[in-house]
């Protein structure tokens, strides 16, 4: 059977996104446990090395643009594959912290240089009653990585956390296989002059934007903090891998975001996906030592975060089609600047505050946030060139 264009794409692009994401991009909370006793360190240092990974996913987004322009969205795709396998190695044989944050911003880069190109790529290469099915797949690809990233929690617990990045080497290694078989080159695009472009473009993108402060810094602060959430709580050891992939479970349901948002609309879908977030983060925060109470925050976790992520690539698609993947790296950016200082944030008030209390104020920002974007509704949809009201 001979796979469609959208079918090709959506698949080499969950692989990639899922290694990206799902694995490379949070095993530092999930291995966070375990480094601090291995090699260390304290919350402070701990805070601004899972910082450090936002940052060079900031990095990877800020790049990937004028790379893309040059040799075509697929090349940035490759390098991210590239950082992911050499992030994932050094972490592994990391022995101290300037060697382990060299580490994870490598690994951190490679979700900023792979997703946002995958919008050019689909918009170009895919027909439009595709184009929103193949967005979500790639997006919820993240949700496979999970459940890879849940399984091989199971080696942390069992032998070393650096078996965990050993994994994720090996497996960003077989999704730059995948991803080089089955996604077509494309030719480079010309970058429209910036002065030109700007201003129009942070017109359409205004509500967009403010959800994707809210959702990355809430996002972050929840995978970095679970596994240690559970970890200072009387629970076995593997809690923390069933976390993970009950996460990865759930968060399946990200594939039908597409349809979601085209009968909801995406700006109601992206409210409810904070309230979601929102009472996850609750629950972790309130009843970190009940199985059940962190079972189920997993699972509502996952259904939020894995359909708050797709629908952002749906709604910039939408309001920006001629220019998606500039309009959903310009999200992206937003959500990684928050993404930057929303673990160095925590790293110094948790000492005074809390973890748990962290976790619910976290989880009050979330729900609110969630409750005026439902109130404020849908925005029409903007392109490129309307500067709007």
């Amino acid at each position: 059977m001979t796979l469609s264009a959208g079918n090709r794409i959506g698949l080499a692009g969950a692989a990639v996104v899922g290694v990206a994401f799902g694995m490379a991009r949070y095993a530092y909370g999930l291995t966070l446990p375990d480094i601090r006793e291995d090699l260390g360190l304290s919350e402070l240092v701990l805070g601004l090395v899972a910082s450090a990974t936002f940052a060079g996913y900031l990095a990877g987004l800020l790049l990937a643009g004028p790379l893309a322009a040059r040799h075509g969205s697929r090349a940035p795709t490759t390098v991210g594959g590239a950082c992911g396998v050499l992030g994932s190695v050094i972490v592994t044989v990391a022995q101290s912290p300037g060697v382990l944050a060299v580490g994870v911003v490598l690994a951190g880069s490679a979700g900023g240089w792979v997703w946002a190109p995958y919008s050019d790529i689909v918009t170009r290469a895919v027909s439009l009653r595709q184009q929103p099915r193949a967005l979500a797949i790639i997006t919820t690809g993240t949700s496979g990585g999970l459940l890879l990233l849940g399984g091989l929690a199971v080696f942390a617990a069992l032998g070393s956390w650096r078996l965990v990045w050993a994994g994720i080497a090996l497996a960003a290694v077989a999704a730059a296989i995948v991803n080089l078989r089955l996604v077509p080159r494309t030719s480079p695009v010309p970058r429209p002059d910036a002065r030109r472009g700007t201003s129009s473009l942070a017109a359409a993108l205004r509500v967009p934007g403010a959800y994707s402060v809210v959702y990355f810094a809430v996002i972050v602060i929840y995978f970095t903090y679970a596994a240690d959430a559970l970890d200072r709580g009387s629970l076995p050891a593997a809690a923390v891998p069933a976390l993970y992939a009950a996460i990865g479970l759930t968060g399946m349901v990200g594939v039908a975001t597409g349809t979601l948002a085209q009968r909801m609309g995406s700006a109601r879908v992206a409210a409810l996906c904070l309230g979601t977030v929102g009472a996850a983060l609750a629950l972790l925060g309130l009843a970190s030592d009940s199985l059940t109470a962190t079972m189920v925050s997993a699972c509502i976790f996952g259904v939020g975060y894995m359909t708050g992520s797709a629908v952002l690539a749906v709604w910039t698609a939408e309001l920006v089609p001629d220019r998606a993947g500039a309009a959903f790296t310009a999200c992206l950016v937003v959500g990684a600047l928050t993404s930057v200082a929303a673990p160095a944030l925590a790293g110094v008030v948790i000492p005074g505050l809390g973890l748990g209390a962290l976790l619910v104020l976290t989880a009050a920002v979330s729900l609110l946030s969630g409750a005026a974007l439902m109130l404020h509704g849908s925005p029409r949809r903007a392109t490129v060139g309307d500067t709007g009201p």
